[in-house]
C-alpha cells in the first residue's frame, strides 16, 4: 500500500482583533484570553499525536498559540503561511468593512479580489497551497510516509487549502469554515489529496497517526489514493 504523510492544520486561537470584530491581517494582533485557552487546550488533543514537524506562519499569534499547544516543538517559520495581505482593509471593523463595494466580491467572488495596497487572494491562495505541498514532500522524504505535520496558520488561508483539497474552485471557499484553534487534516497522495478532518474543535486526534505496517502478499490491493467504497472504517488507517 502507498502511504502518505499526514499535514494538520492548526488555524491559531482567538485574537484582539477577533473578539472586537476587526481585521487583523498581517498586524502584531496577540492572543486574548479565550485564545490562550484554545491553545492550551488544542495541545492537549495534540499530545497523541508524534508531530515530525512544525511550520508556521511568521505572525505574533500564531507562534504564541504554538508557544502554548507545543511548548517543546521548534517551529521553522514559512512565509507561504503568513495572512493574507489585506492592504488598506487592515485594523478595520469588518462592519465598516461590509459597505464597501469590495465586500460583496470578497463574498461572492473572492478569485478576482485584489485589496487595495494589498495582495490577491488568488495569489494568497497559490503561494500557501505551494508551501504546504513542498513541505509535505520534504517532510515524507526526510521522515516516511507514516510521518504527521503539522503547519499553523490563518482562516482565511487554511480556507484555501481547503479548497485546493476538494478540488473546489477558490470563489467557492467562502462556504467552508475554520474556527480559532481547529485542526484541519489533509492527506496528499499520489491521485489526489484526501480532506480527513475539517474544523475539529474537540475531536481525538490519535486516530490519524499511521498503524505499523503489514506486509500483503496480494497482487491487487486499494491504495491510499483511492476512496474507500462505501465509507470505510474511518480516519485511522
Amino acid at each position: 500500500m502507498v502511504r502518505v504523510a499526514t499535514l494538520l492544520l492548526l488555524r491559531h486561537g482567538r485574537t484582539t482583533a477577533n473578539a472586537d470584530g476587526g481585521l487583523a491581517g498581517r498586524q502584531p494582533v496577540e492572543l486574548d484570553e479565550t485564545g490562550r485557552s484554545q491553545a492550551t487546550a488544542v495541545g492537549e488533543r495534540l499530545r497523541a499525536v508524534p508531530l515530525a514537524a512544525v511550520v508556521t506562519s511568521s505572525l505574533i499569534r500564531c507562534r504564541q498559540t504554538l508557544e502554548l499547544a507545543l511548548p517543546q516543538a521548534s517551529p521553522v517559520v514559512e512565509e507561504g503561511l503568513i495572512e493574507c495581505g489585506y492592504g488598506s482593509w487592515e485594523g478595520q471593523p469588518l462592519k465598516k468593512l461590509a459597505k464597501e463595494p469590495l465586500w460583496s466580491v470578497v463574498q461572492q467572488h473572492p478569485s478576482a479580489v485584489v485589496f487595495p495596497e494589498g495582495e490577491a487572494m488568488a495569489q494568497m491562495a497559490a503561494r500557501a497551497v505551494a508551501a504546504v505541498r513542498a513541505w509535505d514532500a520534504r517532510v515524507t522524504a526526510e521522515h516516511g510516509p507514516e510521518a504527521v505535520w503539522l503547519a499553523c496558520s490563518h482562516g482565511d488561508v487554511i480556507k484555501a487549502i481547503v479548497a485546493d483539497a476538494l478540488g473546489v474552485h477558490l470563489d467557492l471557499f467562502q462556504r467552508i469554515v475554520v474556527d480559532p484553534a481547529s485542526v484541519t487534516a489533509i492527506r496528499y497522495t499520489p491521485l489526489r489529496p484526501f480532506l480527513v478532518r475539517l474544523n475539529d474543535i474537540g475531536g481525538d486526534l490519535g486516530g490519524l497517526v499511521s498503524p505499523p505496517r503489514k506486509r500483503r502478499r496480494r497482487a491487487s490491493r486499494p491504495t491510499d489514493s483511492d476512496a474507500a467504497v462505501g465509507g470505510g472504517t474511518g480516519a485511522s488507517r
